[in-house]
């Protein structure tokens, strides 16, 4: 009996050491890429407030692989290979024009392609199948051009710029509205892209997928209706900053609104978002329930 458990505990000494010699180099390889750009993100990019999401979508994502990892492990090794080969030289393509260039979006996106390369290379695409949503959870971590990012980014503060005068005003606020400046009082603000801009729909859209990704319902309706309501929940809690951001500044001086509370309303974007996802959410769980009793 005792010969067994020895011989049991050498062969899972030896498996242990053969994981490590083979995910080792991987891991020190990876990490050799990955540390400079992360420090250059943190210091850079990742510091400004319209990319202050960036951290917390790359812990998330950690936390989804490691969350499904076991899994990706159970499943039988299976084809890819030549795939993931292709991907992984064209990850290393992208990242040396991005890190040479400073093209952050190839520079980001090649870690994405790169671990996808080599979950294909060395457990294959069941696997894959497995860890598909942390690896397009990550693709919310890179930046979008410039170009589009102000294409898109002014309708959508026009919008909330609009919803925040109308809602003041019918609460009897003194405000005006021109363009995407507001004037409440004797202060004027101006609708920044970091409090309505693209970034931030994304970020929240990036928000509603992990709650569903989470959570998974087994209803097909109420999973499609969650993901439908994602826009305009993302929308609502704009509206919601700005109007905390406007009233702050109303009764408290511009000093108030453009210093640390300005950072606290970053916090009441997630917060509401999080709480109208999941009040959207009770609320489809309960006609989903009457549906189904009648």
């Amino acid at each position: 009996m005792n010969d067994m458990v020895r011989r049991s505990a050498l062969t899972g000494l030896a498996l242990s050491r053969q994981a490590l010699w083979e995910a080792g180099p991987i891991a020190l390889g990876f990490a050799f890429l990955l540390l400079p750009s992360l420090y250059g993100l943190f210091t850079g990019i990742w510091s400004t407030e319209d990319q202050a999401h960036g951290p917390i979508i790359l812990a998330l994502s950690v936390w989804l692989l490691a969350r499904k990892w076991p899994a990706a492990l159970a499943v039988p090794r299976s084809g890819g290979q030549g795939v993931g080969a292709v991907l992984f030289v064209l990850g290393l393509l992208m990242y040396m024009a991005g890190r040479s260039q400073q093209i952050l979006a190839f520079e980001i996106g090649s870690f994405v392609v790169l671990a996808v390369a080599i979950v294909l290379i060395k457990l294959g695409g069941a696997a894959l199948k497995v860890l598909w949503f942390p690896f397009f959870f990550m693709l919310f971590m890179v930046p979008l051009p410039s170009a589009v990012v102000a294409a898109l980014t002014m309708p959508m503060k026009m919008a909330v710029s609009y919803a925040t005068e109308t809602l003041l005003f019918w609460a009897g606020y003194p405000i005006a509205r021109s363009g995407v400046i507001l004037q409440i009082g004797q202060y004027q603000l101006l609708v920044a892209d970091a409090c309505a801009g693209l970034q931030t729909l994304l970020t929240l859209e990036a928000l509603g997928l992990f709650y569903l990704n989470v959570v998974r319902h087994t209803s097909a309706v109420r999973n499609t209706m969650l993901a439908l309501l994602i826009i305009p929940i993302s929308f609502t809690a704009n509206v919601i900053r700005v109007l905390t951001l406007t009233l702050i500044t109303y009764y408290f001086g511009d000093a108030a609104g453009q210093g640390f509370l300005h950072g606290f309303a970053g916090m009441v974007l997630f917060i509401s978002a999080l709480v109208l996802i999941i009040s959207l959410d009770s609320a489809l769980q309960y006609f989903i329930k009457r549906r189904t009793v009648a």
